[in-house]
């Protein structure tokens, strides 16, 4: 990135923050003079995953450059606003960089901020100088933070990071992916197969169609759905799916916080080396954490399958299906 960078406004800081990891309170002025990377994820959202590996060695990379990176938490889903549930998600993860709370939106609304993920870049003087929403623009994002380094004194090598990620931080087959983010609550969802009128935030039994068109999702035994998910009300209710995609991700959280094991089917089998990293090749899981869960990752070639997830206790509240 040879251009100058645009000022683009003042950088708001971290005012509206109700807490924060790894780090103590980060105002604007204790930060005026480094450079800022800000970085608006929630813990369990699959293309904010795929951004994680830049970002955290970005941080290793640049730290001692002047570069300081803060991850401004703020929730998409209701446990997430739960701190205690971010702190396990932040060591999980390997963040070491400084975190703010922001289950209120206090931060997001300062920035004026519509996604997940998005980075903003300040400089060493409070002005924002660049900004990316989604995945990818690594090289971009990365010639951004080294001109403003320099800018502000540093000396900063011309090369970038150079890396392969794995496991959920893996990029999207996107070649191959035809199936899209699926929310399982009424206020989002879509391409429910089911005849009729669907029964909302009313206990209703729910029966498979044999076949599933494909990216039409359905419910099986005694489910709920509610606005933000679909909740399991007996032992052996289950969700199937029809996909076209690499990887099948499911976000789930046990309403009674349970442990509570789950089956997954592939084509009606066990997933074998199709299986995810949150199952067996026999497709037996556990949720035990409210997160996303890898259910299917599969080796070439990709083409439409159907998933089906049959939990052994009721409690199970089923979000949405990412894809990669």
């Amino acid at each position: 990135m040879s251009t100058t960078l645009p000022m683009e406004r003042r950088f708001p800081g971290f005012e509206g923050a109700a807490g924060w990891i790894n780090s103590e309170p980060l105002s604007a002025a204790a930060l005026h003079g480094s450079v800022v990377l800000v970085d608006f994820w929630t813990y369990t959202c699959i293309n904010w995953l795929r951004t994680l590996a830049y970002v955290r060695a970005w941080a290793e990379k640049y730290g001692d450059a002047g570069l300081v990176v803060v991850g401004a938490h703020t929730p998409e889903f209701p446990f997430e606003r739960d701190a205690e549930n971010v702190r396990r998600a932040v060591a999980a993860m390997r963040v070491s960089y400084p975190v703010a709370l922001d289950p209120d939106y206090a931060v997001w609304r300062a920035f004026d901020n519509h996604y997940w993920p998005a980075l903003y870049l300040a400089d060493d003087r409070g002005a924002i100088r660049y900004h990316h929403f989604g995945e990818g623009a690594y090289e971009d994002s990365e010639r951004a933070i080294q001109q403003l380094l320099r800018a502000a004194g540093a000396a900063v090598a011309n090369d970038t990071v150079s890396i392969v990620p794995d496991g959920l931080e893996a990029h999207a087959d996107w070649a191959n992916l035809k199936s899209a983010e699926t929310y399982l609550g009424y206020e989002q969802g879509r391409n429910f197969a089911v005849p009729g009128d669907v029964k909302l935030n009313v206990r209703s039994a729910y029966c498979t169609p044999d076949a599933l068109p494909l990216n039409r999702w359905a419910l099986s035994g005694q489910w709920t759905i509610e606005g933000r998910a679909s909740v399991a009300n007996e032992p052996g209710a289950g969700i199937r799916y029809r996909f076209h995609a690499r990887d099948v991700n499911l976000v789930m959280r046990s309403r009674e916080q349970a442990v509570i094991p789950f089956r997954v089917l592939l084509d009606g089998a066990a997933p074998g080396s199709a299986r995810g990293l949150d199952v067996d090749t026999d497709g037996s899981g556990i949720l035990d954490e409210p997160r996303l869960y890898q259910l299917i990752r599969r080796p070439n070639p990709i083409d439409d399958h159907t998933i089906e997830i049959r939990f052994a206790e009721a409690g199970v509240e089923a979000y949405v299906f990412t894809f990669g």
